[in-house]
């Protein structure tokens, strides 16, 4: 399939910034940018062929740049909370942005992958773009240069895969998501209360003020963190609990239940009334479920209006503030270690 090149506007630098738009055979459209490797749009087909775009996003590179909620970014190199903005990697501490209540938050606002141009490549017969992008030594504060790799396919079964890849010379945290908001009922639906969600997670990382994990695991079982089965987001999100009043809804990450390293169908989102379908796929341990609560009056495509809760997020990703919790998997990464991952977000 052909894949369109177009401008998208400019860096900061003045650096041309590119748009690939990618189609399948059943009429699905993606959308991606070179800049932060963000996902612009997803143009999901119904069944009379009616194209719906269930991502959230700008009309230009500009509205990326000036953004601070991560609209469908690559985030990295550690994706979530570090907390007090520190890391201790051999023996050796290196101090982060503290860019979110004293603890570091997607590495940096202002830099990081997110904000970054990266060197496209296309594929057409594969029907892929992958993004490359060297991070150099001492970036955001973490150390080794670290060559990163994030490509997009498009498959016929409207799927859109994203597989990373990256390596260090240097031991490192390497934790690096998609930051899409997804709404299906449309990027400008209105709210996602009304959508129902599934996670495939018994169990979840209770957080403090600052939403830095206890260092537990605890049990959805009888909570408003269970969504075993297909539930309502907006149910329970507004519940007198004291998990919800912290992050104000929904802002967690689940425990997810499947064998390490496995790609699994880790979570589904249903919209009733339009009659889509989204499942999530991934080989990471865990995801976190974000329900926009921090957003408010963000102009976005088409001269639309985002409110709070237009759009939710399902960040796959390793735990948060891993790097400094014994308790958690580990998120750093040997010199020459690879880190490689896949999660892929499909279209009924």
């Amino acid at each position: 399939m052909e894949i369109k090149k177009e401008v998208f506007g400019k860096a900061k630098n003045g650096e041309e910034v590119y748009l690939f738009t990618l189609k399948n055979k059943r009429g699905m459209v993606a959308k991606i940018t070179n800049y932060g490797a963000a996902i612009v749009s997803l143009l999901v087909p119904n069944k009379d062929g009616h194209l719906t775009d269930v991502v959230l996003g700008f009309d230009r590179a500009e509205g990326y740049q000036e953004n601070k909620f991560f609209f469908g970014v690559t985030v990295g190199r550690n994706a979530n909370r570090i907390k007090g903005a520190k890391v201790i990697i051999d023996g050796k501490e290196y101090e982060l942005a503290k860019n979110e209540e004293g603890h570091n938050l997607h590495t940096h606002y202002e830099e990081g992958m997110h904000k970054r141009v990266w060197e496209p490549k296309v594929d057409e017969e594969g029907n892929k773009v992958c993004f490359s992008y060297v991070s150099p030594d001492g970036e955001c504060g973490f150390p080794g240069t670290l060559k990163m790799d994030v490509t997009y396919i498009l498959t016929e079964d409207d799927a859109i895969e994203i597989h990373y890849y990256g390596v260090s010379d240097k031991d490192t945290v390497i934790n690096v998501t998609n930051h899409s908001y997804f709404n299906l009922a449309g990027h400008d639906g209105g709210t996602i209360e009304n959508e129902k969600i599934l996670i495939h997670g018994s169990k979840y990382t209770p957080v403090t003020h600052g939403s830095i994990p206890t260092g537990e695991l605890a049990d959805v079982q009888g909570t408003p963190m269970d969504f075993r089965s297909l539930k309502r987001i907006g149910d329970s999100i507004d519940e007198d609990w004291e998990q919800l009043n912290i992050a104000g809804g929904y802002d967690h990450n689940w425990v997810l239940d499947k064998e390490k390293g496995a790609l699994e169908k880790i979570a589904m989102v249903v919209d009733e009334e339009s009659g889509k379908v989204m499942e999530v796929y991934s080989d990471m341990p865990c995801v976190q479920f974000y329900a926009g609560n921090g957003m408010g009056q963000i102009e976005g495509k088409g001269g639309s209006f985002y409110d709070r809760r237009g759009g939710l997020c399902l960040e796959t990703q390793f735990f948060p503030n891993s790097p400094n919790e014994p308790a958690f998997p580990s998120a750093i990464f040997k010199a020459g270690e690879k880190f490689i991952s896949t999660t892929i977000y499909k279209f009924l």
